[in-house]
């Protein structure tokens, strides 16, 4: 009987990034789920209140509808056990009939910054870690091996108190081959980009009126485009951008990377966008500390995915990583 792999999605990035991984591994059986959760936390999710995570409605929603449009083999919450490897995009919540399995993490992108919550979470760690957002990426330990984007983030994990020898550096999908972006239909070219971060949605603080005005200072006479995060409230966005930027464009949908592509300048707060326009050459602006992001710029191989699924085909056919 072939063995069978159970992937774990999220976001639309870590959903497509799983398919991709998937893609590779076409010997195995596999499912995909969208992100799930148990107890207490599946009321949370009934009632709307962790809608600002990956479990929320609207996520799992869109991460199913994606995988219903492909034609991938689902299996909700993973009910068709068991299975030889999981394969996630998060461990900052461990689902519980997986806890134990062979698992595989993969980087979904930038991480969240240390805020107050980060500090309060590892220093009281009965807390739940997605208290802190995926600002914890990599700390349960319960994975035998983490993919990480970039030597740079290989590092950077270490420093958190990722075990460096369950980090394998492979690149990660979506972010290994920025190039690919340039060759796109967006119809507008050579503009300032904003994208925008979904901090209020998480429960962080935001002070957007002067990320806009920030964005519409930078600009100064070229065409201002704001890019809104899927997760944001579209209405309150578009209001305050029609405030403080009249004349901005706004697009809560499209591809971002491909906005990136035929920008001059790229502004970010805390995004996964910033890698994309450093590994792109762009003059990008975030909160984070632009040295180290051009540290943690992912890998250009083109392969991660085919990286990723090598490691997972290693674990399935042997009892040891070599």
């Amino acid at each position: 009987m072939k063995k069978k792999i159970f992937f774990i999605c999220g976001s639309m990035n870590q959903t497509t990034q799983m398919h991709q991984i998937a893609g590779h591994l076409g010997d195995y059986d596999h499912a995909f789920s969208p992100f799930y959760v148990h107890g207490f936390d599946a009321f949370l999710k009934k009632v709307g209140m962790i809608e600002f995570t990956i479990a929320g409605n609207k996520l799992a929603n869109r991460c199913r509808d994606y995988l219903q449009d492909q034609g991938l083999p689902m299996d909700e919450k993973g009910r068709n056990r068991p299975y030889d490897l999981v394969v996630t995009c998060s461990d900052v919540y461990l689902q519980k009939n997986i806890r134990g399995d062979r698992m595989v993490l993969v980087q979904e992108g930038i991480t969240d910054p240390e805020s107050f919550m980060f500090h309060l979470v590892n220093r009281f760690r009965f807390l739940p870690l997605w208290f802190a957002g995926n600002a914890l990426t990599g700390l349960s330990d319960a994975y035998e091996v983490f993919c990480v984007a970039s030597e740079g983030y290989r590092d950077f994990f270490i420093k958190k108190g990722v075990r460096a020898e369950k980090i394998v550096v492979t690149g990660i999908p979506n972010f290994d081959n920025c190039r690919q972006y340039a060759g796109n239909t967006f119809p507008y070219k050579n503009y300032v980009l904003a994208c925008t971060s979904a901090l209020r949605e998480t429960l962080q603080f935001e002070n957007r009126k002067a990320f806009i005005r920030k964005a519409v200072e930078i600009a100064g006479p070229r065409q201002l485009i704001f890019k809104l995060h899927p997760s944001e409230k579209v209405r309150r966005a578009t209001r305050e951008i029609n405030t403080y930027a009249p004349g901005a464009m706004v697009f809560s949908t499209g591809n971002a990377e491909e906005m990136i592509a035929n920008c001059d300048v790229l502004i970010t707060r805390f995004s996964s966008t910033a890698l994309v326009g450093l590994a792109l050459g762009k003059e990008t602006h975030s909160d984070f500390n632009m040295e180290e992001m051009r540290r943690l710029t992912p890998i250009q191989n083109g392969s991660a995915a085919l990286n990723i699924a090598s490691v997972c085909r290693r674990l399935l056919e042997s009892e040891d990583l070599c």
